[in-house]
């Protein structure tokens, strides 16, 4: 019998061709993986390696999307960390002279780095109480087509014979 998944909605943010190894970058964002954004920012803030800061700017730009996308409007804080991986991005190749007329080959590497954010267990559930608390739009009550007329004709004889005595 298979499981059955449901989709959850999910904001992804992307900053291609970073110019550091995917190794490195992949020690950063394994720290940072399933945790909340706040969390994440701190140990992000407080990391020695360089990568952190390009690993930080796609995670603001990811949570930057969360808070302004049309339907959604997710608070920043109540976000955790869904998925970030790195891939490998283009490998530039260059050489450096060496002894007796060598070449000793330099790579220069660059990674492709991706944060996904979800909405934590916590603010689904508040938002679905905060909904069934609200009360529930009422059907307006529907006009009929019975002339209203005949009451407004009988009402102006009396006015006017009042005016006129």
């Amino acid at each position: 019998m298979a499981a059955v998944e449901t989709p959850e909605q999910t904001v992804r943010a992307q900053a291609k061709y970073v110019h550091s190894s995917a190794r490195k970058a992949r020690l950063i964002t394994d720290l940072i993986r399933g945790r909340s954004v706040p969390e994440a920012r701190t140990i992000l803030a407080f990391a020695t390696r360089s990568v952190a800061g390009d690993v930080e700017k796609v995670l603001r730009s990811a949570v930057a999307n969360a808070e302004s996308r049309p339907g959604l409007h997710w608070n920043g804080d109540d976000l955790y960390i869904v998925a970030t991986y790195v891939d490998e991005g283009p490998t530039l190749k260059r050489h450096r002279a060496r002894a007796r007329g060598r070449v000793g080959p330099i790579l220069k590497r660059s990674c492709h780095i991706t944060v996904e954010l979800a909405q934590s267990p916590a603010a689904i559930a508040a938002a679905a109480a905060a909904a069934a608390a609200a009360p529930k739009r009422q059907r307006a009550p529907k006009k009929t087509d019975e002339p209203t007329t005949t009451t407004e004709t009988a009402e102006t004889p009396t006015e006017e014979t009042e005016t006129e005595s």
